[in-house]
C-alpha cells in the first residue's frame, strides 16, 4: 500500500519561502523515486523535483537552486524547501510515487496549495 499527504502549503509573499511535506505510509526506500509535482491554474501538471533511495535529486530549470527536495527515510518523509518563492510558483503541489521508470502511482493525492502574491 502507498498513501501519501502533502502538507505544509499557504500564502507567502514573493522571496519567501515554505516547507512542504509527504508522509508516506510505507518504507521510502521500498516505493523508491520520489517526485514533487505542481499544478497552477489553467496548466498541465509539471514535474518540479526527485529523489532517489540513493538521495540523487533532479530539479525542473524552473526551480533549480530555489527549491530543495530531501528525504528523511526514518519518518518516511519527503520534503520540498522552496526558497525564493516568485509568483508562477503559485499551483497545488503534489507528491507522488514512481512505481517504474516515467510512471507515477495512479491515485494522487488532495495536494497542498501554495499561493505566491507579489
Amino acid at each position: 500500500q502507498v498513501h501519501l499527504v502533502e502538507s505544509g502549503g499557504g500564502w507567502v509573499q514573493a522571496g519567501g519561502s515554505l516547507r512542504l511535506s509527504c508522509a508516506a505510509s510505507g518504507s521510502l526506500f521500498s516505493i523508491g523515486v520520489m517526485g514533487w509535482f505542481r499544478q497552477a491554474p489553467g496548466k498541465q501538471r509539471e514535474l518540479v523535483a526527485t529523489i532517489t533511495t540513493a538521495a540523487r535529486t533532479t530539479y525542473a530549470d524552473s526551480v533549480k537552486g530555489r527549491f530543495t527536495i530531501s528525504r528523511d527515510n526514518a519518518k518516511n518523509t519527503v520534503y520540498l524547501q522552496m526558497n525564493s518563492l516568485k509568483p508562477e510558483d503559485t499551483a497545488v503541489y503534489y507528491c507522488n510515487a514512481y512505481r517504474t521508470v516515467g510512471r507515477t502511482y495512479d491515485n494522487w493525492g488532495q495536494g497542498t496549495q501554495v499561493t505566491v502574491s507579489s
